[in-house]
């Protein structure tokens, strides 16, 4: 069954990881999907290996000017915009202490404007098309804390918050635009395998370990697809964690 037939997706850090999955995905259930990323070499190729209906732009999440030439090329292409995936975000190793305001300003304008300029602009298409679905990919580390990724907990638990408050506005001003976090603990991506000497670990390695805490990134993406389609219909600012229940046995 095409459980996105006909909708119009964008998904931000589709050059590959999380984002590439979610495209992928997407676009086997009948999306239509417009994938961003700064890697435009990358980006080109998973947009070429997807095939027909798919878009690739290069894109700073950061920038407000490319936000709205994402959004402009994207109804200028496909007419309308169904679903965004806030995807793309940078991982960043510090402690509080260790930590400096560059970097922890680094942090926020990626992981929190960008997702704010998204949210934003996304809202403004969707509400003229009857609504959409927009999910924002957070982190436990919005919930519970990692005293190693202190600016990177902080930007999640912003995204956390705002995708709230969005749920609840778009739901007062009747757009029928659904907002949800998505909130997993590792997942096995390029990203955290930079934190790991650049070394990734095989994931029927991992899955052998019933205390393990990173997951697939196609494990992320069924949640994303879920809640791209109509079957989360009733699904709004929740925070639904992907974690094997890590959260519960502490961070």
């Amino acid at each position: 069954m095409k459980r996105v037939e006909g909708k119009v997706c964008i998904v931000t850090g589709a050059a590959s990881g999380i984002g590439r999955e979610d495209a992928r995905l997407l676009a086997e259930h009948g999306a239509k999907v417009v994938l961003t990323d700064l890697n435009e070499e990358a980006g080109r190729l998973v947009a070429a290996e997807i095939g027909d209906n798919t878009l690739f732009i290069r894109h700073d999440i950061a920038s407000e000017n490319d936000w709205l030439n994402v959004i402009e090329v994207t109804l200028a292409t496909f007419g309308r915009l169904d679903v965004l995936v806030n995807n793309a975000a940078i991982l960043a190793l510090g402690s509080i202490e260790d930590t400096s305001l560059e970097l922890w300003q680094k942090v926020q304008k990626i992981n929190g404007d960008g997702y704010f300029l998204g949210c934003k602009y996304a809202i403004e298409a969707m509400k003229k098309t009857g609504g959409g679905s927009i999910i924002n990919m957070s982190s436990v580390a919005a919930l519970g804390g990692m005293p190693m990724f202190c600016a990177y907990s902080a930007s999640k638990g912003a995204v956390a918050a705002m995708t709230r408050s969005i749920a609840q506005h778009c739901k007062q001003q009747g757009y029928r635009i659904r907002c949800n976090s998505v909130h997993p603990d590792g997942v096995n991506t390029p990203m955290t395998a930079a934190l790991n000497g650049g070394q990734p670990i095989a994931q029927d390695v991992l899955d052998q370990d019933p205390l393990n805490r990173m997951c697939a990134p196609g494990d992320i993406s069924n949640v994303v697809l879920f809640l791209a389609s109509d079957e989360s219909n009733f699904v709004n600012g929740a925070e639904i964690r992907v974690d094997n229940a890590q959260l519960i046995g502490g961070i």
